[in-house]
C-alpha cells in the first residue's frame, strides 16, 4: 500500500524530529529515574517467600521443593565467548537467583564467592574473637537439595533482518529516510537441575528470546542506542535474562509435575542394557 505524498510527508517530519531528539539525547542527560529501565523482564525484589515488582509472566510455586545452590561453570568454552561478545556483562547468577526466590520454588542457599564471608565469620568465631553469644557453631548451615548450572548456548545480534529497500517499498518516499535495516537479535539458554544426594539430573529446560533492533540512517545511532523507533531499546544482557526466564519458567513447569524415573533394580545397579 502506498502512501499519499502529504501523509508520507507528515511521517517523515515526525522521523527526523524522533531522530534529532535521539540525537541530542547523546549530548544532553536527564536526572536518573529509580526503576526507569524499559525492557527489564526480571525485575522488584525478594524477601523470604515475599515478591515484589516481580515480572507477572515468571511462573511460581504455592510452597518451595527443596533448597538450591547454582555453579556457573566459566571453563566451559560458552563463558569465554559469551565474555568476549558482551564484555560489559559479567556472570549470569545474580539475576537467575532473584529469579528463583521471587518464584518460591526453591530456596537459594550460598555455595559461591560469598560464602568465603560466611566461612571467614565462623574462623573467627572458632578463634574465639566473636563476643560469647553471637551463636556461630556446627551444625547450623542448610544443605542444597540441588544444584542448578545455567549456560549461554547462543547470544548474537543481528541475526537476521529487514533489508533497507523492504522497508521503502512499505513505506513509499519514507522509506528513502530509513536506510538502515530491522535486525533481529537472538538468545538461547540452558538450565540442568541436579540432586545433590544421588548427582542424578533430574530437569533439563532450554529458552529462547528474540527482538528486533530498528537503526536509522544506515546505522547513525549505533554504540550508544540499542534501537530507534520503538521497536526495541534492549541492550544485550536483557536478551539473555529473557532466554534465562524461559529456561527457568519451562523447568518449574516440569518439576511441578514431577514424577521420579524409575529403574527394574534401582538405579547404578546395572541397568537393563546388558553386555555380554
Amino acid at each position: 500500500m502506498k502512501l499519499s505524498n502529504a501523509v508520507s510527508s507528515r511521517i517523515a517530519k515526525g522521523l527526523m524530529a524522533s531522530a534529532l531528539a535521539i540525537a541530542l539525547s547523546g549530548c544532553l542527560s536527564t536526572a536518573p529515574k529509580l526503576g526507569g529501565s524499559e525492557g527489564n523482564l526480571i525485575t522488584g525484589s525478594a524477601g523470604g517467600a515475599n515478591a515484589e515488582g516481580q515480572n507477572t509472566a515468571l511462573e511460581s510455586c504455592d510452597a518451595p521443593l527443596g533448597t538450591m545452590s547454582l555453579f556457573e561453570d566459566n571453563s566451559l568454552p560458552w563463558w569465554n565467548r559469551y565474555l568476549t561478545d558482551y564484555p560489559q556483562l559479567g556472570s549470569t547468577l545474580p539475576v537467575i537467583r532473584l529469579m528463583i526466590q521471587q518464584s518460591n520454588c526453591f530456596v537459594v542457599v550460598e555455595r559461591g564467592k560469598a560464602f568465603e564471608a560466611i566461612n571467614r565469620e565462623r574462623e573467627l568465631a572458632n578463634s574465639g574473637e566473636l563476643r560469647t553469644n553471637s551463636n556461630f557453631g556446627q551444625g547450623q548451615l542448610v544443605s542444597a537439595d540441588y544444584t542448578a548450572s545455567p549456560s549461554v548456548q547462543f547470544s548474537k545480534k543481528g541475526t537476521g533482518g529487514v533489508g533497507g529497500a523492504v522497508v521503502g517499498s512499505l513505506l513509499g518516499s519514507v522509506g528513502s529516510a530509513l536506510a538502515g535495516s530491522l535486525k533481529s537479535n537472538e538468545a538461547a539458554t540452558t538450565l540442568l537441575l541436579i540432586d545433590n544426594r544421588s548427582g542424578v539430573q533430574v530437569s533439563a529446560a532450554t529458552g529462547s528470546a528474540k527482538n528486533f533492533d530498528f537503526r536509522l540512517f544506515g546505522g547513525l545511532f549505533r554504540g550508544g542506542f540499542a534501537g530507534a523507533g520503538g521497536y526495541s531499546n534492549t541492550p544485550e544482557g536483557k536478551i539473555v535474562t529473557a532466554a534465562f526466564l524461559d529456561s527457568y519458567n519451562q523447568m518449574v513447569k516440569a518439576v511441578r509435575n514431577y514424577r521420579a524415573q524409575e529403574v527394574e533394580g534401582g538405579l547404578g545397579t546395572g541397568g537393563q542394557l546388558k553386555v555380554q
